[in-house]
């Protein structure tokens, strides 16, 4: 039986006003069969917790370009999960000023409720995670 692909719901953080990492990312879930909704950039929690209570995707990428998506990122995966969807979230990009990945704000992160964090460019780890889905979060996390 073929696995059914996830409907997702990819968004810009909400100080990150690029285009082009939404666009790419975009095309790429398309290319490996996910229906994609695009909210596009600089999307505010309040826009994101009202996209997913609608649309109920199986999936939420959450993607950032201008180096505040640890702060945004971290606001948002806090909205979803006040609203109690327990839908998988994931964030990546460039996350951080610094340029490097901080160990840190990755488990912070995930300790607020993303499924996944992805270093800048790690599209290998994504396919990874896309792969893993329909199996336990606990297994998911192994993956990454």
């Amino acid at each position: 039986m073929r696995r059914r692909n996830a409907k997702i719901l990819l968004t810009g953080t909400a100080s990150d006003s690029h285009t082009w990492n939404l666009v790419y990312l975009q095309l790429l879930l398309e290319e490996l069969g996910h229906p994609v909704r695009n909210l596009g950039p600089c999307v505010t929690d309040e826009l994101l917790t009202a996209a997913c209570a609608a649309e109920e995707p199986g999936l939420v990428v959450i993607s950032s370009v201008n180096g505040h998506g640890y702060r945004d990122g971290l606001s948002a995966v806090r909205a979803v999960r006040r609203t109690g969807l327990t839908l998988p979230v994931v964030i990546g990009g460039k996350l951080g000023v610094a340029g490097a990945a901080d160990p840190e704000q990755r488990a912070r992160l995930l300790d607020a409720g993303c499924d996944a964090v992805f270093d800048d460019g790690d599209v290998g780890a994504l396919k990874a995670f896309l792969a893993s889905l329909g199996t336990p979060r606990a297994t998911r996390l192994a993956v990454v």
